[in-house]
């Protein structure tokens, strides 16, 4: 069985580059985002991946049936018995469609949701540093930041029921946070 984390945090929180590090110190993790596994999937060829492309290739958001099954299909064809994704869910019905999918799924447990906690100043500064693209401006961040917040209660919330969710300081270094997080994801697996 697959031994699934999800981590989520505001744009700029670091999620992906501390699940990068935790992924690349473990021959036993694998690590995605769901813009890689979309990317791979169309990359197969196959009709799954042509449906994808078809939505990507015009700037359309992929339907929720799809990336339920791309995220699916990604985590039962790693190569290791833990996998660990960045930036998901980003909504409700995200997490709603993933729980429903999970509560038939054998081969898949989700262990926990990681949350990456900073302040949206910090969260801003560090988007706005980096600056390495179009979309990293004052305006777009704050819409970012909008659809971050919107949902981030009611996910919290519901994976708070489930006793699923842990929640990790983000406004420290890279080696503090991703030391958590890595010995916290090691004490679960």
């Amino acid at each position: 069985m697959k031994k699934l984390f999800l981590i989520i945090g505001a744009p700029g929180s670091g999620k992906t580059t501390d699940a990068e590090l935790i992924a690349a110190k473990h021959e036993d993790i694998t690590h995605y985002s769901t813009g890689d596994m979309f990317r791979a999937e169309v990359a197969t060829g196959s009709e799954l991946g042509k449906t994808i492309d078809a939505y990507v290739s015009k700037g359309n958001l992929v339907p929720i049936d799809i990336v339920i099954k791309t995220i699916v299909t990604a985590i039962k064809n790693a190569p290791t018995p833990t996998v660990v994704i960045d930036g998901y869910p980003r909504s409700s019905e995200q997490m709603e469609e993933l729980d429903k999918y999970l509560l038939n799924e054998s081969e898949v447990e989700l262990v926990n949701v990681i949350e990456v906690e900073v302040s949206e100043e910090v969260a801003c500064d560090r988007v706005l540093g980096r600056a390495r693209g179009a979309d990293d401006n004052v305006d777009v961040f704050n819409n970012r930041m909008k659809v971050y917040t919107e949902p981030l209660a009611a996910i919290q919330a519901f994976y708070e029921a489930k006793n699923l969710i842990t929640k990790i300081n983000g406004e420290r270094t890279i080696e503090e946070i991703v030391d958590e997080m890595d010995a916290f994801i090691q004490s679960k697996i």
